[in-house]
C-alpha cells in the first residue's frame, strides 16, 4: 500500500462536500492486518518525528478481535523502553469518564439508579437550586448540567496524592450558569459527581467498584484509576514529555479522579472496546447488559438536528454514512482518541505520550481517524449541494462576536473570555469564517450554507447548525467539536472591543509606570526640577503609583493563568496566594481611581500646563477607569476562590 505522506495528513484531510447521496460507493480497501500496519506505519513514525513526541500506541479491534496494536517510538527516551501496547500504560485522559458512564449504565440495568431522578437523591450533600429544575444524571452524562467551568479542582495540593472524592465534589462545586437540559458545555465537575454517585449508590469506592465490575470481567490487568499507581503497574507507566526532546514530565495526578485519572495500556482498551461493541461482552465477560448497551450507544440528546447527537456519555462522531460513538481525552501531556464504528464492528484507539510541537497531536491524532475512515470505510460518491440563495442574508445574522458555552462566567476565570475572541464574518463570497474552527494548517475554515441556518466546510464534509431565538441567534453547533459545547453571543462583558480595550489600557499604563522614572533622570540630567508643588505634585506622584498597582493587577491574571495552564496537574492551590495578592492590588487600585481622576480635573484647571500634559492626564484616567471595569466586569474581585 502506498502510505500518506506527513505532508497530506496535514493538508488533505479537506474532501469533497458530501450532501445529496449517489446510489454507488466506492469499496474500501480490505480492513486486514497487513494493510493496516502499512497503513500505520505510514503515518505515525514519520508524525511523532516530526511533532517532537516520543511514543504512540495504535489499537484497531474488529469482529470481536484485536485486529491490530503496535507501539511506537518510546515510553522512556532515558532508557529507550520501547512502547510495548500490551503492557506500557497511557493516560487517556477523559476517555476515562467512558468508565464511569458504563458504571452508570450498570446501576441504572440493576434499577439502583434513575437517570432522569434529581441527583440530589443520590448525595449526602445538595446541588443548589437553580432555574426552577434539578440536576438529572441524563443531563450528566449529555453535559448539559448547566455547571460553568472551573479547573482550579484539577490541581493536587499533595503531589503524593489525592483528596478523598467526597472532599473533591463538595468543595469543588461550579454554580449552574444554564438551565439544566439546554446548553452543552462540557463539565469535568459533572462527570466527577457522577463518579461520586457511583460510589454512593454501589459502596464501593470508585476506584474499587470499577476494578471489579469492568476491569476484572474483561481481564484488564494493565489499568487502575489509582493514583499514583501501584508498584507493579508504575513500572509499565510511560514517561510523559512537553518535548520528546525535553526531560520527562512527573506523574500527572488529576484531583477528580474519575474524570480523567484513568492509566490503562492499548490492550486493555482494546478489550473494552471489543466489550462495547460485542452488546457489553468480552468472551465470557460481561460489563453490560445487551439491552442496556444499544441504549448507552443511543441518542440521549440531540441539540441540533443537521448534527451529530450526543449518546449516553458517548458522542456521535459519525464519518462517511457510518455511526460513530467516540470520546477524546487530554491531559497535560498524554493526548488520545477513542473511536467505535457500531455499524461494522470496528474499534479504533491512539494514544501520544508528548504534547508536541505546533498542531502535531491535533493532526495525527484526528487525522488518522478521518484517513482510516476515507481508506476502510469510504464515503458513498455524492454531489455537492448548492450554496443556498439566502447565504448573504442568513450569514449576516451569525456575524458578531461569539463565546464557547464551555466556560468559567461566574468566576474570574471569566477574563479568559477576553483572550479568545470569536468574532464570525461574512466573507465577499457570502461564505462565514469562525476563528474556532481551523484545519490541520491551523487556517479558519470557510462555510457556506447548504440549508436554512445549516453552513458546510468549503470543500469538506463538516457540518455547524444555527439555533435561533426570537429571531435571533441563540446557539451555534459545531461538529468539529461535537455535541459537548457551542457558541453563544458574546455579550457585553466578553465582546472583542474588551481585548483591544485591555491591551490599550495595559499599554497606557505601562508607558505611565516607564515614563516616571525617565523623566525624572532628564529632569535631573537637565537640572529642570518638577514644575509641581503642593497637592498637585502629590497628586502627579499617586497617579503614577496607581497606574503601577493596575497594571500589576490587570496583566498579573493573564500571566498566573498561563503560567498555571502550563502545568495544570502540578501547580497546587497553594497558588492562591498569586491570586489573592492580585486581589488586593486590584481593591487598592479600585478605591485609588479617585487620585487620577483628581488629577484630571487639576489639570484641567491649571492653565499653566501645556495640553498634551492634559492629554496623557486624560489617558490615564481613562485607563484607571478601564481597569475598574475590568475588575467588575471579569468578576476579579470575588470573595471566593474559584477558577
Amino acid at each position: 500500500m502506498r502510505s500518506i505522506p506527513w505532508v497530506a495528513l496535514a493538508f488533505g484531510l479537506a474532501v469533497a462536500p458530501a450532501f445529496a447521496q449517489d446510489d454507488t460507493a466506492p469499496a474500501g480497501a480490505a480492513l486486514t492486518r497487513t494493510d493496516v500496519e502499512a497503513f500505520s506505519d505510514g503515518l505515525v513514525p514519520l508524525g511523532i518525528a516530526q511533532g517532537n513526541i516520543a511514543g504512540a500506541v495504535v489499537v484497531v479491534v474488529k469482529d470481536g478481535q484485536v485486529l491490530f496494536e503496535k507501539g511506537y517510538g518510546v515510553a522512556d527516551t532515558a532508557t529507550r523502553a520501547p512502547v510495548d501496547p500490551e503492557r506500557t500504560l497511557f493516560r487517556p485522559g477523559s476517555i476515562s469518564k467512558l468508565f464511569i458512564w458504563t458504571a452508570v449504565m450498570q446501576l441504572a440495568d440493576a434499577g439502583k439508579l434513575d437517570l432522569d431522578a434529581d441527583v440530589n437523591t443520590y448525595l449526602d450533600f445538595k446541588i443548589p437550586p437553580a432555574f426552577g429544575k434539578p440536576v438529572t444524571m441524563r443531563e450528566l452524562m449529555t453535559h448539559t448540567a448547566g455547571f460553568e467551568e472551573t479547573f482550579r479542582p484539577l490541581l493536587i495540593g499533595n503531589p503524593k496524592s489525592v483528596e478523598a472524592l467526597d472532599r473533591v465534589v463538595k468543595e469543588a462545586l461550579p454554580r449552574r450558569i444554564f438551565a439544566p437540559g439546554e446548553v452543552p458545555a462540557y463539565s469535568n465537575y459533572g462527570a466527577t459527581l457522577a463518579g461520586y454517585i457511583v460510589q454512593r449508590v454501589s459502596g464501593e469506592k470508585f476506584e474499587d467498584y470499577v476494578q471489579r465490575h469492568i476491569f476484572a470481567p474483561l481481564g484488564m490487568t494493565h489499568a487502575s484509576f489509582v493514583q499514583p499507581l501501584p508498584p507493579v503497574l508504575a513500572a509499565d507507566m510511560s514517561k510523559g514529555y512537553t518535548l520528546a526532546s525535553g526531560p520527562a514530565t512527573p506523574f500527572e495526578m488529576i484531583s477528580m479522579t474519575p474524570a480523567g485519572g484513568l492509566s490503562a495500556s492499548g490492550g486493555d482498551i482494546a478489550r473494552f472496546m471489543i466489550a462495547h461493541l460485542h452488546d457489553g461482552a468480552y468472551g465470557a465477560g460481561r460489563i453490560l447488559s445487551p439491552r442496556m448497551a444499544v441504549k448507552m450507544h443511543g441518542i440521549a440528546f440531540r441539540p441540533f438536528p443537521a448534527l451529530s447527537p450526543m449518546a449516553y456519555g458517548f458522542y456521535h462522531d459519525d464519518i462517511n454514512g457510518h455511526r460513530i460513538v467516540a470520546h477524546g481525552g487530554d491531559t497535560g501531556v498524554f493526548h488520545s482518541d477513542l473511536e467505535l464504528i457500531l455499524d461494522a464492528d470496528t474499534g479504533v484507539f491512539i494514544s501520544l505520550n508528548s504534547a508536541g510541537e505546533g498542531r502535531a497531536v491535533s493532526i495525527i491524532r484526528r487525522g488518522f481517524m478521518r484517513e482510516f475512515m476515507n481508506r476502510y470505510f469510504p464515503a458513498p460518491k455524492t454531489k455537492p449541494a448548492a450554496t443556498l440563495a439566502t447565504a448573504r442574508a442568513d450569514g449576516a445574522r451569525l456575524v458578531g462576536d461569539y463565546i464557547v458555552s464551555r466556560r468559567g462566567d461566574a468566576t474570574f476565570g471569566r477574563v479568559l473570555n477576553i483572550f479568545q475572541p470569536m468574532t464570525i464574518s461574512l466573507n465577499a463570497d457570502n461564505t462565514l469564517t469562525v476563528p474556532l474552527l481551523v484545519n490541520p494548517a491551523g487556517t479558519p475554515k470557510r462555510w457556506r450554507e447548504v440549508r436554512p441556518f445549516v453552513w458546510q466546510e468549503v470543500n469538506g464534509k463538516s457540518l455547524i447548525q444555527a439555533k435561533l431565538k426570537d429571531g435571533a441567534v441563540d446557539q451555534i453547533g459545531m461538529e468539529d467539536t461535537g455535541p459537548i459545547m457551542v457558541l453563544q453571543p458574546a455579550g457585553l462583558t466578553a465582546a472583542a472591543w474588551n481585548f483591544y480595550l485591555l491591551v490599550f489600557t495595559v499599554v497606557m499604563l505601562a508607558l505611565t509606570v516607564v515614563f516616571w522614572p525617565v523623566k525624572a533622570v532628564l529632569r535631573w540630567r537637565y537640572d529642570r526640577p518638577l514644575a509641581l508643588a503642593g497637592r498637585a505634585r502629590l497628586l502627579y506622584r499617586l497617579t503614577r503609583v496607581v497606574a503601577l498597582i493596575d497594571l500589576i493587577f490587570l496583566a498579573g491574571f493573564p500571566v498566573a493563568f498561563t503560567v498555571l495552564s502550563g502545568s495544570l496537574a502540578s501547580w497546587p492551590p497553594a497558588i492562591d496566594w498569586l491570586f489573592r495578592g492580585l486581589q488586593v492590588l486590584g481593591v487598592a487600585g479600585v478605591v485609588g481611581t479617585v487620585v487620577p481622576l483628581a488629577e484630571f480635573a487639576t489639570a484641567i484647571g491649571d492653565r499653566a500646563r501645556p495640553w498634551w500634559t492634559k492629554a496623557t492626564d486624560l489617558l490615564i484616567a481613562l485607563a484607571a477607569l478601564a481597569a475598574v471595569w475590568f475588575a467588575f466586569s471579569q468578576n476579579l474581585l470575588t470573595i471566593g476562590l474559584r477558577y
